[in-house]
């Protein structure tokens, strides 16, 4: 068994606290995630896939944890030939969706949806300080399935949400049903986030929170593309239009080429460019993704 794998107490850790949505094993070219009783391996060579399936089994009989399938997806070079996961151990006449818990909060996963299933693991920490420091309004850019704003809803706050898939929205939504949230006072916009964020300004609207966590690429339904290495300076500083005195506005890319220091020097380049003040604080590390894996993550808190 390869030392990649979480230990039991960990795992007991994560089951105490009512989550089931988390990295079970990282190793070079590939990872393991659990999503509720459901397996995801993700691998960039087939020979490591065999070889986390077959460590999975081992990992799995020591724990114990009894799962129920087994998903695998290939890991490309190029996002755009992403293809949703392949069921490769289960029953293949079962939904393949299901529901898995974060911190007691329910998300809808979506195995067959396409390449990403509907949480992002790597996200947990910036969720639970959402949940934490309890905003009144949060502005969800790139919402994907609203995952950030069901914790924000979760601790009273309205919540806009942006993004250009209707399909990520309508999954939102059913989050928030799914965790009995009425989403009466949550807004849900289908368009580009670099066109709403001006309206918004324009319109005078402010946020308390503010989540930027973009694609490494997109493309809008009108041509324009986002590319977060060229774009995300002009994101932030629209965005900074949005914030008051102690607002605070998460920073975060899975890109490979921006790491937390580029992260720090991209925000106070956008501080600077906004005329505004603020402190930074780096994301705490988590205990199932080894460092230098996962998201690059800043909270900017203005003044």
């Amino acid at each position: 068994m390869s030392p990649g794998w979480i230990d039991a107490s960990l795992f007991r850790d994560f089951q105490a606290e009512g989550t089931a949505a988390h990295r079970l094993c990282t190793m070079e070219d590939g990872w393991v995630e659990r999503f509720g009783h459901d397996i995801l391996i993700s691998f960039k060579r087939v020979l490591v896939r065999e070889r986390l399936i077959q460590e999975l089994k081992e990992w799995a009989d020591g724990i114990p944890f009894k799962f129920e399938r087994i998903f695998a997806r290939f890991v490309p070079r190029k996002s755009e030939q992403r293809e949703p996961p392949r069921l490769i151990c289960g029953n293949p006449t079962e939904n393949l969706q299901t529901i898995a818990t974060e911190r007691r909060l329910k998300f809808g996963i979506d195995f067959g949806a396409g390449f990403s299933v509907g949480l992002f693991p790597d996200q947990r920490e910036n969720r639970s300080f959402v949940r934490h420091i309890a905003p009144k309004r949060l502005l969800n850019c790139f919402a994907y399935t609203c995952s950030f704003s069901v914790s924000a809803g979760y601790v009273g706050a309205t919540t806009l949400n942006i993004d250009l898939s209707k399909k990520s929205l309508a999954r939102g939504r059913e989050n928030f049903a799914l965790n009995s949230l009425s989403t009466t006072g949550h807004r849900f916009i289908n368009d580009d986030v670099m066109a709403v964020l001006p309206r918004l300004a324009g319109k005078g609207e402010k946020f308390d929170v503010i989540i930027l966590d973009p694609p490494t690429f997109s493309r809008s339904p009108g041509g324009k593309t986002f590319h977060v290495e060229d774009d995300f300076e002009k994101l932030l500083v629209d965005s900074l239009e949005l914030t008051e005195r102690s607002s605070h506005v998460l920073v975060s890319t899975n890109c490979s080429t921006l790491g937390e220091h580029a992260l720090e020097v991209m925000a106070r380049y956008g501080l600077k460019a906004a005329r505004r003040a603020g402190t930074l604080r780096r994301s705490p590390p988590l205990p199932d993704f080894p460092p230098g894996t996962g998201a690059s993550s800043i909270w900017l808190t203005l003044r």
